[in-house]
């Protein structure tokens, strides 16, 4: 079972979970904004931009924000130049904090929950995001080799979301990352092993604007590659490694990214695709993508 809130998780002596141990009940890791009270809209700033109309600092309420949690502008966010909401996910974060971490309180009528509610959603968020690759890479048959250490460290990460505020501001997330990042290079190496392009070796590349339509990159490492507003049309991305590659407005139109490893919602939303983009079945076709 998750340690009940306000606790942070048992440990062993290295300062990991136990040999075995108890895999929690999981976080529920897609954004439900209606449990949410509007976190990334207050917690978080942004600086104006193409994908902000307007400057916010952190732990200040967006203009757009009304009174009961939603978004004014919900339905013409990318109209009115608030494309960069579109495109966040905090995988469920913002409803764990706000119902778990802080027992439904918000912070509108609990004002002294503000400050230590705004400091704990980023950890929740990378934590969350640790879940979801972790998670995945568990659904890969041949990363069987690392599922052990895979699913320890899915249950000392869960545990860690049940925590309470205080506990969470002192983890050292950055550290819990690194070791976790260390499984998911095995798990994505493996699963890449016999794909024909798992030698195309582009992590941290700078590939914006780069012209890669119909390439094949079936099991390159893309990780952290810059694609800005490349031509991926056509490109064939089955099993490329994906994590944190950034495709703001890179056309996927017509690319095939079914059983592409660990790619996320939000860059999806980030690109542009159609009617012929191939997704894996977990993901959702972007509304604003052409027919």
């Amino acid at each position: 079972m998750n340690p009940s809130p306000g606790r942070a998780p048992a440990t062993g002596h290295n300062g990991g979970v136990s040999a075995e141990p108890a895999i929690p009940d999981l976080p529920v890791l897609q954004a439900d904004c209606s449990k949410c009270f509007a976190l990334c809209c207050v917690a978080l700033p942004f600086a104006k931009s193409s994908d902000f109309a307007v400057n916010k600092a952190a732990g200040t309420p967006c203009k757009n924000l009304r009174e009961d949690f939603r978004c004014g502008i919900h339905t013409r966010l990318r109209d009115k130049g608030f494309q960069g909401c579109t495109v966040f996910d905090c995988f469920g974060a913002g409803q764990q904090v706000s119902q778990v971490t802080f027992g439904g309180r918000d912070w509108r009528t609990h004002p002294g929950t503000a400050k230590a509610m705004y400091e704990v959603f980023p950890v929740l968020r990378q934590l969350h995001e640790l879940l979801f690759y972790v998670t995945e890479a568990l659904t890969l048959p041949a990363a069987a080799p690392v599922h052990a250490d895979l699913r320890r460290a899915q249950a000392e990460t869960a545990q860690w979301t049940a925590a309470d505020a205080d506990a969470l501001t002192t983890l050292d997330v950055g550290a819990l990352r690194q070791r976790i990042n260390t499984l998911l290079l095995r798990a994505s190496e493996l699963a890449r092993a016999k794909a024909p392009a798992r030698k195309k070796n582009h992590r941290g590349a700078d590939l914006m604007g780069a012209r890669l339509a119909g390439a094949d990159l079936r099991g390159a490492n893309l990780r952290g590659a810059y694609l800005i507003a490349a031509d991926l049309s056509g490109a064939d991305l089955r099993l490329a490694d994906l994590i944190g590659a950034d495709f703001r407005d890179a056309d996927l139109r017509g690319a095939d990214l079914r059983g592409a490893l660990f790619l996320t919602q939000p860059q999806l939303s980030a690109a542009r695709g159609d009617a012929a983009t191939k997704i894996p079945s977990t993901l959702a076709r972007p509304a604003h993508w052409t027919a």
